[in-house]
């Protein structure tokens, strides 16, 4: 399998710094990981007393500007990160789904950098970010079936199943990790300026909290424009 952002999204946005952590097995819903939940969202609350709002974070003002670029409305679709953050702030916590997606939540949160955990079993062959062609399908959390506009920023498998819409947006209900998810495709994206250090440190830190929680050993990598695709066996 792979995974990958396309020519075109890296000409469009060069500023892009990602991240990936692979499980290809051994993820299970028993872990425990509420005290490493409690901790990274611990971080978020104090980063949200020293800025006020989340939209004044240095990262969240890098997306709010890529989404603008794109033709959205910020503050009508916001990116994953700043959608986590909002809700820490008037909740003090985020509700518990996985025990992976609530550590990548919480560890989203902390970094305020949007992170994708997706199930790779629903996943055909790799995954492509890029400018959607417009016949994509993308499945809702509600079941419902969607088709992005041309152009818009998706993850698209060799199915032509869109697994995110408006890029760090909204993920799909098809690739959602469940409990019965067993191998995993965890992104980290930022663009802000210090981003080429922060989503390497994320994706160690996620990377460890998964080693000890789950007892496995991810694979990490960094995807850059000279090495744009991360190719890996499941």
């Amino acid at each position: 399998m792979y995974f990958q952002h396309s020519p075109q999204l890296w000409a469009l946005h060069p500023d892009l710094v990602a991240g990936a952590v692979v499980v290809t097995d051994g993820i299970t819903p028993d872990a425990d990981a509420s005290a490493r939940v409690a901790d990274h969202t611990a971080a978020a609350l104090a980063r949200l007393a020293d800025a006020g709002q989340e939209a004044e974070l240095p990262e969240i003002r890098a997306w709010r500007r890529t989404f603008t670029a794109m033709g959205l409305k910020p503050t009508q679709y916001r990116c994953a990160s700043e959608a986590l953050l909002r809700r820490v702030r008037k909740e003090g916590a985020l509700p518990s789904i996985h025990p992976l997606v609530d550590l990548c939540n919480a560890v989203s949160a902390a970094f305020a950098i949007p992170v994708a955990a997706l199930d790779l079993a629903a996943v055909t062959g790799g995954l492509t970010v890029g400018p959607a062609a417009g016949d994509e399908e993308y499945e809702t959390f509600g079941g419902g079936t969607e088709h992005p506009a041309p152009g818009e920023i998706v993850y698209v498998d060799e199915a032509r199943r869109a697994h995110a819409r408006r890029w760090t947006n909204r993920q799909s209900g098809r690739s959602a990790v469940r409990p019965e998810t067993r191998s995993v495709l965890i992104v980290a994206e930022g663009m802000h300026e210090t981003a080429g250090s922060d989503v390497p440190k994320l994706v160690s830190a996620l990377a460890d909290e998964v080693a000890a929680l789950w007892s496995v050993t991810p694979a990490t990598a960094r995807v850059t424009a000279s090495a744009p695709r991360l190719d890996f066996d499941l």
